[in-house]
């Protein structure tokens, strides 16, 4: 089976190839009953490669109206602009332009028209709003009324009614209806109202039982898909309105917003540049051209869905919606379909495996049957005379044919992942993670390494400056007190510059919230320098830095590790200020300022003290910054920001506290078989002290620094990445490098957390990519598996922890149905050849078939997971599905089941003293109930395969204290009282006492299948099949 499986149900996680895709489909082939529903989360290959073309159509479109029609429009200058009409509706609502006429300005990037209507001033003056104060609040509904809502078309939800319907195509069911409703006429025809009903009747209600508890499932599991899309779609930016700045979701902008954007956002709708700095876009996802444009005010029209690489910006919106060519590309991307996992590929595989089996069971069986029916007529009356109880018979014998198929054909397994991984998902989003894509889940229980940044996931996130050095004297931060000391220790001059640096060289800023107060928005470490800053200005009193403005800005980003301002200061001078990793900046500088002002040259032995500075801030695990400043003389490039020839200001130590239970959720990774490396753009001493106190660098461990890493070939990286604990000073091609070198050198599953733009290769070149949900840009959300929406490691954990769950889960409910599987064919198929009649009727195996499919998947598929699971080794890759563990459990289940309705069947008057006319409906009604709760005490043997005290965490799943407790309580009511549909007839106490007992002997038998130890095939050493080996004597109890 598992060579089958491999063979032609192995699928990646990621990104799998259309071939592969398309060869599982192939071998599924036509065992299936319900395609409509087995199917529903499988994408349709041929439509998503028709959105494909159609996509490549609009982007070609797209790219047409952007590269040629502005070569054009160069060109035909002598064209005038004809005279524009406003509509009627915009000019009522007191608006000077309309919603057609903004769309096609910034589509066509029209160059001419939006001088025709005033440039940007002209545009917010007609759409009336204040480029400084944005627009008002209460004018929103009029602006959506007029312009437009910044929403997109998707496809409308799938009622309840449709998933009803959907239910009913399986083709057994359709064939079972039809064979009662020739059942209930033949039997009206033969034994008259209401008797000759009653068998065709109850095969109908059970058909719609099992129909409506499908089609219930179904819509709660669709619910909670809706439920984590409306969560995806959840993205803010800031905004400027009523004159402060707030975060709004981008569904809520409407034309007149002035939207504020940064490195890493997704532009949120179509506008025009106001204001910014090295503003470049990427638009790849809108036209498909690579190559990055740079914003001015000379080319100022931005498209939505287009991602900013560089810089920072204020943007006018001024069309929104479905009048974007994003909203009408995102029309046609919601009907591509996100691709099966290799968990619902796999159990396709077991399904079909295990549909060709029972179809073959289901036909010897009828065929039996038939035989035996014939030769006893041929024997008794002859062939040639007929009854119409004949047909009934036959009848009979075919519908119980189809039943067995109907149980035989497990088309809940594949459905049982999708199930598991919604549960999931629906619980890790309550704890903060949340599942982009449903492999993700699944795939991070297999994590056997996590690649994790050190900024905001170790640590909180919350900075402020501890410690600084300047002019050669190194000093604690005293909160109130430090101003004045530091005004002790140098003169003006030194102030003034380093406040100039401080306020001029940042990536933050002061403003004003709706309560009136000012706060600070900004990355963490932008934002501990300037409140820094700000509780030095009060000591500061030639203010000169408010005199200063800016020319040039080359924004922070990981790669440089630097951002630099060339700023005109006070008496027309020209000042460049740069701020910094230290080494970097240090390099930088040939010169210091001392504490009069004035600047002196950087010998080596004052290097060396400075370096000795750093490294001492950084052991005491501080994030440090060097600020420098260069006067520039009148020769200098306006175009660029000079690299060298700086004077050093200051070292900064900034302090990012350890995040409470780190330590804690690092150790239980590394007892779950994970390996924790750190990799961070920090200091090497201050990363090693950081994961030094988070227990990831040990005794034992390597930390380097990215430049090192990148140097070293193929043979050695072989060596280091092993004992690789921290790398330091890393850019994020180095991430990229290790997370490719550990899955394809060590064919290790790896997760790797990233925030940056940057980031993005690695996230997406990882088996799993986590990207923050504070911390991180949308662009690094766009490329992850998993959001970490507190920014917690711990959370990360918790992922993994859930990934196993479903793994683990599904292991469990396949064991379960399986074990069902084999006993209900067996039980059929030998009675069928040895006494001519199946004990089971149709309507029991249909409510058979509820417990083990929708019951047992909703009972074991969604089960929390405890603390044990994170003391086993991750689930390898190639592993098999089917351990030795489960086969085990299912034949020795299936065994002990087969000999007590063996036993049963044949020798069961005898033992139970069963005696006049109703002996043979009670001994049918006691094997039917036996067999039943056989599965019910079985389905809580499946809690754990492994260990035997399977009663632990059995209150906290409510879902299968729930299922277990209205299986028992309907199958008392279905033996009862429900009589005349199911075939049964109400069991004295005795007997009942008796069926639950020999029920639950199968949990001593259980214990005795724990006990014995599931040997490991002698050809592999090293296939653990994702289980530590069964621990023995008390502890296992």
């Amino acid at each position: 089976m598992e060579s089958y499986l491999r063979e032609h149900f192995e699928l990646p996680p990621k990104n799998p190839s259309v071939e592969a895709q398309r060869r599982w489909r192939s071998a599924v082939g036509q065992i299936v009953k319900n395609r409509r529903r087995r199917f529903r989360h499988v994408p349709d290959l041929d439509k998503r490669s028709e959105v494909e073309a159609k996509k490549r159509k609009i982007q070609e479109k797209i790219r047409v109206a952007l590269y040629v029609q502005k070569a054009a429009l160069t060109f035909i200058e002598a064209v005038a602009k004809k005279d524009y009409k406003l509509p009627k509706e915009a000019k009522d609502a007191g608006f000077d332009i309309g919603a057609d006429e903004l769309a096609s300005i910034v589509s066509s990037h029209d160059i001419k028209s939006l001088k025709f209507h005033g440039g940007v001033e002209g545009i917010s003056r007609k759409v009336s709003v204040s480029l400084d104060d944005g627009l008002k609040s209460s004018d929103l509904s009029i602006r959506q009324n007029i312009f437009g809502v910044n929403r997109y078309i998707e496809k409308p939800s799938r009622s309840f009614w449709m998933f009803v319907w959907d239910a009913l195509q399986d083709l057994t069911l359709i064939i079972l209806m039809v064979c009662a409703a020739i059942s209930v006429v033949v039997g009206l025809a033969t034994e008259g109202w209401p008797k000759g009903m009653y068998d065709g009747l109850g095969i109908i209600l059970s058909i719609l039982l099992v129909v409506v508890v499908t089609a219930v499932s179904d819509y709660k599991q669709s619910l909670q898909f809706k439920a984590l899309d409306a969560e995806k779609k959840k993205i803010f930016i800031q905004v400027t309105r009523d004159g402060y700045r707030q975060k709004v979701s981008i569904y809520d902008l409407v034309v007149g917003d002035v939207v504020h954007l940064s490195i890493g956002d997704q532009v949120p709708a179509d506008g025009l540049f106001i204001s910014g700095y090295s503003f470049l876009i990427d638009e790849s996802s809108l036209s498909g051209e690579s190559e990055p444009v740079y914003i001015s005010e000379e080319k100022p029209f931005l498209l939505a869905g287009t991602k900013v690489q560089d810089g920072s910006a204020k943007m006018l919106v001024i069309s929104v919606g479905m009048r974007t060519e994003w909203g009408r590309l995102m029309e046609t991307l919601s009907q591509g379909g996100e691709d099966e996992t290799p968990l619902q590929v796999k159990l396709n595989g077991v399904a079909t495996i295990i549909g060709k089996i029972g179809l073959a069971f289901a036909t010897l069986t009828f065929l039996v049957l038939l035989v035996r029916f014939l030769i006893d007529k041929a024997v008794s009356v002859g062939l040639l005379t007929w009854h119409p109880d004949d047909a009934l018979t036959i009848l009979n014998y075919f519908a119980i044919a189809v039943t067995i198929i109907v149980v035989a054909v497990p088309e809940g397994l594949p459905l049982a992942v999708t199930l598991s991984l919604a549960f999931a998902m629906k619980k890790l989003m309550d704890d903060k993670a949340l599942v982009r894509h449903l492999s993700a889940c699944e795939t991070m229980g297999s994590a056997c390494c996590i690649c994790t940044d050190k900024t905001g996931t170790l640590t909180t996130n919350h900075m402020v400056v501890d410690k600084y050095w300047i002019c050669e004297v190194s000093k604690s931060c005293k909160g109130e007190g430090t101003a004045d000391e530091l005004k002790s220790l140098v003169s003006e001059k030194v102030l003034s510059i380093l406040l100039q640096c401080i306020f001029q060289n940042t990536g933050s800023e002061v403003v004003r919230g709706k309560d009136g107060k000012n706060t600070i928005l900004g990355s963490p470490t932008e934002t501990a320098v300037l409140e820094f800053g700000l509780h030095l200005e009060g000591v500061d009193t030639q203010r000169q830095h408010h005199d200063c403005r800016k020319l040039k800005v080359e924004p922070f980003n990981s790669v440089k590790k630097k951002m630099s301002v060339l700023v005109s200061v006070c008496g027309g001078d020209v000042r460049a200020f740069c701020k910094g990793a230290s080494e970097i900046i240090l390099q930088m500088c040939d010169k210091m300022i001392d504490s009069n002002g004035n600047t002196v040259p950087l010998s080596e032995e004052k290097i060396k003290d400075i370096m000795n500075v750093i490294n001492n801030f950084a052991c005491e695990a501080l994030r440090t910054l060097c600020l420098a400043f260069k006067d520039m003389d009148d020769s200098y490039d306006a175009d660029g920001i000079p690299i060298d020839g700086y004077t050093l200001i200051a070292v900064i130590g900034i302090k990012d506290p350890v995040r409470p239970g780190v330590k804690e959720a690092v150790q239980t990774c590394i007892a779950a078989g994970i390996t924790v490396r750190m990799v961070t753009g920090d200091n090497i001493n201050t990363a090693k002290a950081i994961a030094k106190e988070c227990g990831i660098f040990t005794d034992d461990g390597l930390a380097m620094e990215g430049s090192e890493f990148r140097s070293k070939s193929p043979e050695e990286m072989k060596t280091l990445i092993p004992k690789l604990q921290v790398l330091a000073r890393s850019l994020p091609l180095d991430k990229h490098t290790l997370v490719t070198n550990l899955r394809k050198m060590f064919d290790e599953v790896v997760a790797v957390t990233g925030d940056g733009t940057n980031d993005a290769p690695a996230l997406h070149e990882a088996d799993i990519g986590l990207a923050m949900g504070i911390a991180g840009t949308e662009v690094a959300k766009e490329n992850a598996d998993v959001i970490v929406m507190d920014d917690n490691f711990s959370t990360i954990i918790n992922v993994a922890k859930w990934g196993r769950a479903v793994y683990i889960n599904i292991q469990k409910f396949v064991q379960f149905q399986l074990t069902v599987n084999v006993v209900a064919l067996m039980v059929n198929f030998v009675s069928a050849c040895i006494t001519g009649s199946a004990p089971l009727t149709a309507v029991q195996l249909l409510w058979v078939n509820m417990i083990m499919d929708t019951l047992g998947a909703l009972a074991l598929a969604t089960e929390p997971p405890n603390d044990e699971m994170m003391k086993r080794p991750p689930i390898s890759k190639g592993q098999h599905f089917i351990t030795r563990t489960m086969w085990k459990n299912i034949m020795g289940q299936s065994i002990y089941q087969l000999a007590v309705l063996g036993v049963l069947m044949f020798d069961g008057k005898q033992l139970l003293k069963l005696t006049g006319p109703n002996a043979d409906a009670v001994l049918n009604t006691f094997i039917f109930n036996t067999f039943v709760f056989c599965q019910v005490f079985n389905e809580i043997n499946s809690r754990d395969m492994e260990k035997i005290n399977v009663f632990r965490g059995l209150f906290s799943s409510w879902i299968f204290a729930v299922v277990l407790v209205a299986t028992a309580a309907f199958q008392v009511v279905i033996v009862e009282f429900l009589g005349a549909f199911a075939s049964t007839v109400p069991l004295n106490w005795h007997l009942w006492l008796l069926t639950i007992l020999i029920g639950a002997i199968s949990m001593i038998v259980a214990v005795i299948l724990k006990c014995i130890p599931a040997e490991k095939p002698k050809f592999s050493a090293h296939d653990t099949d994702g289980y530590e080996p069964l621990s023995g004597g008390p502890e296992m109890v």
